[in-house]
């Protein structure tokens, strides 16, 4: 892949204009590769034989290591010619705030980054502007855990032999449901160990979950994606059903009261919301990366547009609004509703693979990249863990969509 450093500058700008994509992920890449922007990945250092062979301008660097090292990070990033930084992952989000704070000369770009990382500051934030939330603490130990199961099922008025209501715990810095773990049982406690703390604890929300998906220029909306949860950490789908699409002013009324109270700017954030019995909005996280669950493979398959290269556009302050205008297409311009079931195997050794024949000759059907491990043994799974393969769907039902990823989550896929 060959880089051409663009001839043409915003006025003052320095040349080359880089664009440092922070992280790896191919889809990215080939998106600022489209978008004809020269650009420096900055993932780690496995990746550097990879970049090498395909002409890729590569700095490597550990994200997970505290590296008091790392203003060498931006002076190396500066004299390419770097001006910008796309977060992909978890992990990367502060990097970008960080080397943003000195592209821009912005110190609370790298602020903003922090809280977008730190589930219970996030919380405390979105409390504070007036977002509902859940019941939350953050615990240090197994002893807190089991004071605030106590708490919660008392206030729920729960009498000796009533099931408790879970709660949910979750690491403070990972990635949507990694680490995820739900209690409704004092005893399912002992199986957090001292490596599981620092948490945060959740009160269950009751409602129907769901994601928004939201590109943001100069802090206002470009694009909002809203994404329908079926079963979380198994199946969702774009654009989402008529009676949550009918939701979509209030939604857009919860965003836009985020992206001012979070300081948002410019980039792709995901914060997911349940919608309670009553019909109003809880607030449950945000992050500020590319989402999980092929969502951004489901919004170009319904929309027609590539979600990375988006990010792109709205995460560079230099893009005009006019090619934002002309890269968005209208929310209401779905041409489908695509779909994608995240397959978990239901045994601990896998023999073959099952794929039903009703399945593949199914109109929605579209594709599947499920597999059989070389070595047959299922890993163990931890929170919702890695699934094991995707199917995905397309079609003109919601309904239909929805009913195809109820019945096959259960479907004993691998045997």
């Amino acid at each position: 892949m060959n880089q051409t450093l663009q001839e043409s500058q915003p006025e003052g700008r320095t040349i080359p204009y880089l664009t440092a994509l922070i992280g790896w992920s191919l889809p990215a890449i080939e998106a600022c590769d489209k978008l004809n922007r020269p650009f420096v990945v900055v993932g780690p250092p496995d990746f550097k034989e990879y970049a090498e062979k395909h002409d890729i301008t590569f700095v490597g660097w550990e994200f997970d290591r505290l590296n008091e090292g790392s203003d060498k990070l931006y002076k190396q990033l500066k004299a390419l010619g770097a001006e910008v930084a796309v977060p992909l992952y978890e992990e990367c989000v502060e990097w970008a705030g960080a080397l943003n704070s000195r592209f821009r000369e912005e110190p609370r770009l790298f602020n903003r980054s922090l809280l977008l990382r730190d589930k219970g500051m996030m919380k405390r934030k979105a409390q504070m502007a007036g977002i509902k939330v859940g019941v939350f603490e953050e615990a240090r130990d197994k002893e807190d855990v089991k004071r605030f199961l106590k708490r919660v099922n008392d206030a729920l008025l729960k009498v000796d032999g009533d099931k408790y209501e879970p709660i949910h715990c979750k690491p403070l810095d990972k990635a949507g449901s990694v680490g995820h773990r739900a209690i409704d049982n004092p005893a399912d406690i002992e199986a957090l160990t001292d490596t599981d703390f620092p948490l945060l604890m959740e009160s269950h929300l009751d409602g129907q979950e769901f994601s928004c998906e939201v590109f943001v220029h100069n802090g206002k909306i470009q694009f909002l994606n809203i994404t329908e949860y079926v079963k979380l950490g198994y199946s969702n789908f774009v654009p989402p059903s008529p009676s949550l699409e009918a939701r979509r002013p209030i939604i857009r009324k919860a965003i836009e009261q985020l992206i001012e109270a979070f300081e948002i700017e410019n980039g792709v954030i995901h914060p997911e919301y349940f919608v309670m019995p009553d019909g109003t909005l809880h607030f449950g996280e945000v992050a500020a990366r590319v989402p999980g669950g092929h969502i951004f493979d489901l919004i170009e398959r319904a929309y027609g547009f590539s979600a990375y290269e988006a990010q792109i556009l709205c995460s560079d302050p230099n893009t005009t609004e006019e090619e934002l205008r002309k890269f968005f297409p209208g929310e209401d311009e779905a041409q489908g509703y695509a779909g994608c079931l995240m397959v978990h195997p239901h045994v601990n050794f896998i023999e073959e693979l099952n794929i039903p024949e009703e399945l593949e000759n199914h109109d929605f059907f579209e594709k599947h990249d499920m597999f059989t491990p070389p070595q047959g043994k299922v890993a163990e799974r931890v929170g919702f863990g890695n699934h094991y393969g995707t199917i995905f769907f397309f079609g003109d039902d919601s309904a239909e969509i929805t009913r195809l990823l109820v019945d096959y989550e259960k479907y004993d896929f691998y045997l």
